[in-house]
């Protein structure tokens, strides 16, 4: 009875000093994340910075916990900003099981309503909840802690037939570091924030529409400058991303991270350099970090 009592003590001092390893391990740092998560064909981005955690979009299944999962300590619960681009299903359907399982400070959303199942099913969560909804317009900023995020599109008298020119558009600064959030606008749009562009350049930019033909438009490369473009897709039907696109950021010595070739695709910065998490060798070996760039 003895020996079995202190095999119980010894295999629970384990559990704890295993629990204390992981914990501290996962202990958020004070650098700025990105994270462009792998959910397939659709758009999820997290970004992190201390215990604050924003998500863009949720993607078109439930892969976008499996990301939060990865890149979030197990005891923080809490999602303080969601933004929904656009209601569309690839960017949407992933927001449901977020709302169900975290605890979300606010959703920002255009007001377009798409009346699909799933945008029904998302407005009764958040209903459901009690979660605050903004309504974005150009123009509006928004702080949170050391993150401003400004909204550059759309603007309450913009008028289109297409649900992807009403994505919301979002600058994200954090110290000297900027990101630029697309959601899936076509070139019109994105040449219309061109002409109105007074920001300078910018570190990183979402490619819009999965690297659509008609998404990014080479106005509003060469006035944003970007130093890394991000794609996110899947295995698709649709030819994204387009050669065209490809093209277009390697005549300007952009680099490309593709989500369907590495994975999640993590952009660190301390405000005043980057690099990335080269996430697609740790799959294989062990995790690693590319070399940092000055800005």
């Amino acid at each position: 009875m003895v020996v079995r009592f202190y095999r119980y003590i010894v295999g629970f001092l384990v559990l704890v000093v295993f629990g204390i390893g992981v914990s501290i391990f996962q202990i958020p740092d004070s650098n700025f994340r990105i994270i462009a998560c792998d959910v397939g064909q659709g758009d999820a981005i997290l970004i992190t910075y201390r215990n604050l955690q924003i998500l863009t979009d949720g993607g078109p299944n439930n892969k976008v916990i499996d990301c939060l999962s990865r890149h979030t300590p197990f005891w923080d619960r809490e999602i303080e900003l969601v933004i929904l681009t656009h209601p569309d299903a690839d960017h949407s359907t992933g927001l449901i099981d977020v709302i169900k399982r975290y605890n979300v400070g606010a959703l920002l959303e255009n007001g377009v309503d798409s009346g699909t199942q799933v945008y029904k099913a998302l407005e009764k969560e958040v209903g459901g909840r009690g979660i605050n909804v903004i309504k974005s317009t150009i123009g509006m900023k928004l702080r949170l802690g050391m993150i401003y995020l400004d909204i550059l599109h759309p603007s309450n008298d913009f008028i289109d037939s297409k649900t992807n020119n009403y994505s919301i558009v979002t600058l994200v600064k954090y110290k000297e570091f900027e990101a630029l959030f697309t959601g899936d606008i076509e070139d019109s749009v994105s040449d219309l924030i061109a002409r109105n562009w007074t920001k300078g350049t910018i570190e990183y930019i979402k490619v819009p529409h999965h690297g659509s033909k008609n998404g990014l438009s080479e106005n509003l490369i060469k006035v944003s400058m970007p130093k890394l473009a991000v794609v996110s897709l899947g295995k698709n039907s649709y030819g994204h991303p387009h050669e065209k696109i490809l093209q277009m950021l390697n005549d300007k010595k952009i680099n490309i991270y593709r989500t369907d070739l590495e994975g999640d695709i993590e952009v660190v910065t301390d405000g005043k350099k980057y690099w990335v998490v080269d996430l697609s060798r740790s799959y294989r070996e062990e995790r690693g970090i590319l070399t940092p760039v000055e800005f």
